[in-house]
């Protein structure tokens, strides 16, 4: 009899896939969207909608396979292109990649070796280095596609094509003519292992020990009040670089602070007088100060100022004390020896005083050869790392040397080669940060005129484009876009002007930047080839190249410009935080600098990828995770839902057993699509078989009004950029609300119901508005899934497309004031249900029953409680809670007992009720399934 009842019964049935077999799957799918175009039909769909939503893809470094952190980028991407497109707008995505730099001209060295590399032309490096690119792109681009990434991959932009040479230089050429590019002899950081300079974007801190040593420098004067003192006076300072020794030119002392003389020695050694007890202990020295008129000798150090003294390297130079503010008074002597060829403070300090800038140090970092100042002197063709301990020895043996400590400091090392770096004055050119108002302009754009995820990120890029000193754009390597001046070879004068940039813009449009190497400039100038210094015509082509920064900086005007399909600004930039020193910036800087305004309206800051332990994930440690083996194992979606499942505004952890809690949350989500295709699939057609709000059951508005209040916060998530949010408020609604609660108690009417009853159709309608809410708010994140999804949907639930991709964002029967006149009912009857299933639990502990059926609920809830589950918008609780009958009453607080049900167990849907009828041969069968089995 029960088998011939379920024959009788809607069952749950769908061709939808318990078992996802993502990875073999996947591919298929993916196949299908390319052939098929899936990206351009989503584009067709909104053109001239809603206008276009811009979000320009920042170029990963054409090195090497994809890691997760590309991952991570590259799919929170697509999860906003989808969620626009989904509302209507055009969402063209052009995926980039920046080609030029040194890493690539590395690797080609590598292959080549050293010697081979530095006898082969420029012109082949770069072919070299061009065929490395072009082969990796190929190589991420198969990992991004694979990842569900929608976009024109057959039409990439990459740094390397002649119009993003051109580009570079049209940015150059009128920051140029603005006055903000200059070439300068100053202070930067550079990497002698790499051989260029860097810019600040480009260095890493990360901890050294080194000699940190106090020196006495004795002066040639005696200074003010200690003029009848016999011995000698010393100035004694404290630096943590001793190999800078050799070009020391000035000391700097703290402007109005008050400095002491210590007698030691029969000498006097001047240092801050707050600093003196400690520097005294460092040295072993009794801190004796020396006695002036009954008083210890205490001045302010404008006593010292322009004092001199003798280089402690170099007999017969002398340097002079000047006032800095920068002076520090927490380490150290308060006295602090300047290299102005090797320091920016010391720089400014002496470039004001009008000094030569001292600079004995070549671009291997090696002390140039001679004896006289300017060169290594007794430390010619040292290392400068190999000279630190020398010049230490050199100092302890003359009696300078006071102390020598070992300490452990942050110090900038080249992001590249990962070796320390030094700070060495190179002629360069720059960017002037404050000469025609660069920093004041992008400081506004910053803080007044973009939108930044999260919003303390502008802190961040503030705090950097305030502190920043003028951009080096230059470099000294062969890989890259050339700075296009010209050098005289008759009088040496370097040559820059309109009529030569713009002879250089027409040959990069035609040829690329590889004709700068191969062209002698007398054939693409033309009349421009001459130097207005001494009119001749014979101008060289320098081969300084510009900073792979400002290469990608310009994309804003080689990609969104340029292209037809983008637009400038674009909408939004996304990429990790560590872009805010790097391209966030450097795009920054050129769209202000050319065109006075952001090149983003928007910007989103991802953090760091890291391992479950929250360790930097590298191959040493073992810990790497590769999303192209993830994809092959588990799933591109598992990948997917990981990223919508953590607050990528932070540093995301992320290991193996990381993503099979991701897999189990993704299993829930795909067994509810599951189950709710089971009962519409070729049961349900939301134009033909929908009910009207009005006249769904109570239970259904009611569901129907919560599915509305977490659409909007969805909704809400989404266009904050806050996918983990999305994802929180969705998992927490399938598996408490949904799975647990309502489509629980909904399977009664589902499958007991006669098919087209009121009741069945109308808690279809309420699962085919939960499939079209899920299809949509899921479709960004599992991108393989919903399209999977969608070959099983109702046509209604799918607008009638085909694709995921294609689908519209979902739109609610009610709007959300409708629906929040519903939350008081719900939140009432969830916390009644909560003493009612504890209720029920006990007693089924207890053994008084095995199923909620079985159950009749006597219930007290307080008056207000009372009034809501008796009022307008209540509800059956006792298909809400699953037992047979609640009694509600009035009460203090909330309270339930549980009895055994009245009436009978039907033996077709098991629910206990009394009967009003006799229903034949069906003797044990409720009038409700009477009905059914009548139909």
């Amino acid at each position: 009899m029960a088998n011939e009842y379920k024959q009788t019964m809607n069952l749950p049935k769908t061709k939808f896939p318990m078992r996802a077999a993502l990875a073999q799957r996947e591919p298929e799918r993916l196949k299908r969207w390319q052939q098929n175009h899936v990206y351009e039909l989503m584009l067709k769909k909104n053109a001239g909608k809603k206008g276009k939503f811009v979000l320009h893809d920042g170029p990963p470094y054409a090195n090497g396979p994809i890691h997760l952190g590309h991952a991570m980028n590259k799919i929170a991407k697509d999860m906003i292109n989808r969620y626009k497109a989904m509302q209507g707008f055009e969402t063209p995505y052009v995926p980039g990649w920046d080609c030029h730099g040194q890493p690539i001209e590395h690797k080609v060295e590598e292959k080549l070796g050293t010697e081979k590399f530095n006898q082969t032309s420029t012109a082949e490096i770069r072919e070299l280095c061009n065929e490395f690119a072009v082969e990796n792109i190929d190589l991420q681009r198969a990992g991004f596609k694979r990842l569900g990434v929608l976009g024109d991959w057959d039409n990439p932009y990459l740094t390397l094509y002649h119009q993003h040479d051109a580009a570079d230089i049209e940015v150059f050429k009128a920051m140029f003519d603005k006055g903000m590019v200059y070439r300068g002899h100053k202070p930067v950081h550079w990497c002698k292992h790499c051989h260029t300079a860097l810019a600040e974007a480009e260095i890493e801190y990360g901890d050294e020990t080194s000699p940190s040593i106090y020196v006495r420098f004795e002066l040639t004067s005696k200074p003010a009040g200690l003029e009848s003192f016999d011995g000698p006076v010393d100035f004694v300072i404290w630096t943590t670089t001793p190999w800078t020794i050799p070009s020391d030119q000035a000391v700097s002392l703290k402007p109005e602070a008050i400095y002491t003389a210590i007698e030691h020695d029969g000498r006097a050694e001047i240092m801050l007088k707050d600093l003196a007890e400690k520097v005294c202990g460092i040295a072993g020295w009794d801190c004796t100060p020396v006695m002036v008129g009954g008083k210890p000798y205490e001045v302010p150090a404008e006593t010292f100022d322009h004092l001199h003294y003798k280089q402690p390297i170099f007999d017969g130079i002398e340097g002079v004390a000047l006032l800095a503010d920068y002076v520090g008074t927490e380490d150290g002597t308060g006295i602090v020896h300047n290299s102005p060829g090797h320091g920016v403070d010391d720089y400014y300090v002496c470039l004001k005083e009008g000094m030569d800038i001292c600079m004995p140090v070549d671009d291997d970092g090696r002390f140039y050869t001679g004896t006289e100042f300017g060169t290594g002197g007794p430390f010619s063709g040292m290392d400068t790392d190999e000279a630190n301990p020398h010049i230490i020895q050199f100092l302890r043996d003359r009696g300078m040397l006071v102390a020598e400590v070992k300490i452990t400091h942050s110090y900038p090392h080249c992001w590249r080669c990962k070796h320390p770096v030094l700070f060495r004055a190179t002629d360069q050119w720059f960017v002037s940060m404050d000469k025609t108002g660069l920093r004041e302009q992008a400081l506004d754009q910053v803080r007044n005129h973009v939108k930044w995820y999260p919003a303390h990120a502008s802190n961040r890029i503030g705090a950097m484009v305030e502190q920043r000193p003028d951009w080096c754009i230059s470099r000294q390597r062969n890989w890259g876009v050339p700075i296009p001046s010209y050098t005289c070879a008759d009088c040496g004068e370097k040559v820059m002007n309109d009529a030569t940039l713009d002879a250089v813009i027409a040959l990069f449009h035609e040829k690329g930047s590889d004709a700068w190497f191969t062209d002698a400039p007398e054939d693409y100038l033309g009349e421009a080839c001459v130097c207005p210094k001494c009119g001749g015509h014979h101008l060289k082509a320098d081969r300084d190249i510009l900073d792979v920064w400002w290469d990608s900086g310009v994309s804003w005007k080689a990609v969104c410009e340029y292209r037809d399909e983008l637009e400038y600004p674009a909408d939004v930039y996304l990429e990790g935080s560590d872009q805010h020193r790097g391209w966030f910036q450097s795009s920054l800087l050129t769209s202000v600098g050319a065109n006075g305004v952001a090149p983003y309206k928007a910007v989103v800051s991802q953090g760091f990828t890291l391992d479950g332990q929250g360790r930097k994930m590298s191959k040493s440690l073992g810990n790497v995770i590769d999303p192209n083996k993830i994809c092959d194992e588990m799933g591109a979606d598992i990948v997917r839902l990981w990223v919508a499942s953590v607050d990528t505004s932070t540093d995301v952890a992320c290991d193996h057993e990381i993503l099979a809690r991701t897999a189990d949350a993704y299993r829930r989500f795909r067994n509810t699509l599951r189950f709710l295709l089971s009962v519409l699939e070729g049961q349900f057609e939301p134009s033909t078989d929908g009910v009207a709000f009005d006249d769904l059951m109570p239970l259904d508005k009611l569901m129907l009004a919560r599915l509305t209040q977490v659409q909007a916060e969805v909704d809400d998530a989404y266009a904050a950029f806050e996918f983990n949010r999305a994802y929180r408020t969705l998992y927490d609604f399938v598996v408490t609300e949904l799975s647990n609660v309502y489509l629980d108690a909904l399977k009664d009417r589902l499958y007991c119901e006669k098919s087209d009853s009121l009741e069945r159709r109308s808690a279809q309608t309420v699962v085919a508005e939960l499939l079209s809410m899920l299809m949509r708010d899921l479709q960004p994140i599992l991108a393989y899934t919903v399209d999977e999804a969608m070959e099983y949907a109702p046509a209604g639930c799918r607008d009638n497309q085909e694709y995921a991709a294609l689908l519209d964002w979902y739109q609610a029967p009610i709007t959300l004031e409708q629906a929040n006149e519903y939350r008081p009912v719900l939140e009432a009857a969830l916390e009644l249900r909560g003493v009612v299933t504890k209720a029920i639990e006990d007693a089924r502990a207890a053994g008084t029953f095995t199923k909620s059926q079985q159950v009749r609920v006597e219930a007290v809830v307080p008056a207000e409680a009372y009034a809501l589950l008796t009022g307008e918008y209540a509800v059956d609780l006792a298909e809400f809670y699953i037992v047979s009958e609640v009694a509600l009453a009035e009460g203090d607080a909330y309270a339930a007992t549980v009895e055994a049900a009245h009436g009978e167990a039907c033996d077709r849907c098991w629910n206990y009720r009394e009967s009003t009828g006799v229903h034949g041969e069906h003797a044990h069968i409720c009038d409700r399934c009477a009905q059914a089995l009548d139909a």
